[in-house]
């Protein structure tokens, strides 16, 4: 296959997930001849620390020059007194403009072996298995103008803008509408178009795209209606697609009914699927260090990584069954940890995934 991923660790416990996702990224190498040349670049407060900066220019032409990267997480506390351009999170959101990752991926997928993981009925939540389609590179998080102003009686205003043009809603649609038809063939797009002009705009070319899909059923629902529906009756979704902010939202409560955070994947792909994949969890500071944290989901985001952008079905397809067997196995870490099972570590984990792999 002779290609390159660059490696992200990033903050908190990335480089520990990271870690584990190198060990199955080796195997593939040597059993299955993959052929992965990995290296590593600084981003978030590991890239201001090394370089000044959460978005290192050598970062970004290392990006620039991979198949496609593998993120660990950013953030941490003892950044959050620098000024807002130079924290991490900076660093995440650059990459995704910079590198054009508008297409924002995130399986919600239950492992039955976790079903009581969940804080849901297992009757609501058997059998779950959903992929949000979030757009990632505009909205409310990148639009302008945006800041804090000084009003005349001193008092602050805080402002930010949701900004969507057509062109950026048709191509999210057309990955939505895309996705849905190698699934159940069923869309549903979320908004909030009776209070926001720029989510009617939005429904509006949702329904434009539509047209060009005639086989998959769309329907729309309010991004409120939507996160309760979620805790209601998560299995009548199959395919969500949604803006930046109400995506980031509405993945996380997903994220959730399988039981926990630590076990979901997400791809970031522009219009060549190149892609950047990345777990969803946070970099979790309070663990970072102890070899508690759950790296499944940085594995999963490798199996992601080789369907979405190297094209390697049958890869992602062992690396899955491997994540299943270890569960089957009864090994859990402390956040999928429940009666009768085998408490592990961070390293514990990946080595047994690694091992069946």
């Amino acid at each position: 296959m002779n290609k390159k991923i660059l490696l992200l660790p990033g903050d908190g416990i990335g480089p520990e997930i990271v870690s584990q996702a190198e060990k199955t990224i080796s195997v593939l190498n040597a059993k299955y001849s993959a052929g992965i040349e990995t290296e590593s670049g600084a981003i978030g407060g590991a890239g201001y620390d090394q370089y000044g900066h959460p978005l290192p220019d050598e970062t970004l032409s290392l990006a620039r020059d991979c198949d496609a990267i593998l993120l660990g997480a950013v953030g941490g506390p003892e950044y959050e007194e620098l000024q807002r351009d130079l924290r991490p999170e900076k660093g995440l959101l650059g990459i995704r403009s910079e590198l054009d990752l508008f297409a924002n991926l995130r399986p919600a997928t239950l492992y039955p072996q976790l079903i009581h993981a969940s804080s849901l009925k297992p009757e609501l939540i058997s059998g779950l298995d959903m992929m949000i389609v979030r757009e990632l590179t505009s909205g409310i998080y990148f639009g302008e103008p945006r800041g804090i102003d000084i009003l005349e009686d001193g008092s602050r205003k805080g402002y930010n803008t949701l900004v969507y043009n057509e062109k950026e809603i048709t191509r999210i649609a057309h990955v939505a509408f895309d996705t849905a038809m190698q699934r159940d063939r069923r869309l549903c797009s979320v908004d909030k178009a009776n209070v926001l002009e720029v989510s009617g705009l939005w429904r509006e070319v949702m329904e434009t795209v539509g047209e060009s899909y005639p086989e998959v059923e769309l329907s729309h629902m309010y991004v409120d209606n939507a996160a309760m529906q979620l805790v209601k009756e998560p299995k009548q979704f199959d395919v969500i697609v949604t803006g930046n902010m109400f995506g980031d939202i509405l993945s996380d409560a997903a994220a959730m009914l399988t039981g926990s955070i630590g076990m979901l994947a997400s791809a970031s792909l522009d219009s060549n699927a190149m892609g950047m994949y990345e777990p969803i969890h946070g970099s979790a500071p309070d663990i970072a260090g102890q070899n508690k944290a759950n790296p499944v989901a940085t594995i999963l985001s490798v199996a992601m990584m080789m369907r979405y952008t190297l094209n390697a079905e049958e890869l992602a397809m062992h690396i899955e069954k491997a994540v299943s067997s270890v569960l089957d196995n009864g090994l859990r870490t402390g956040d999928i940890m429940s009666s009768g099972m085998k408490l592990v570590s961070t390293d514990e984990m990946g080595d047994a995934i690694a091992g069946i792999l």
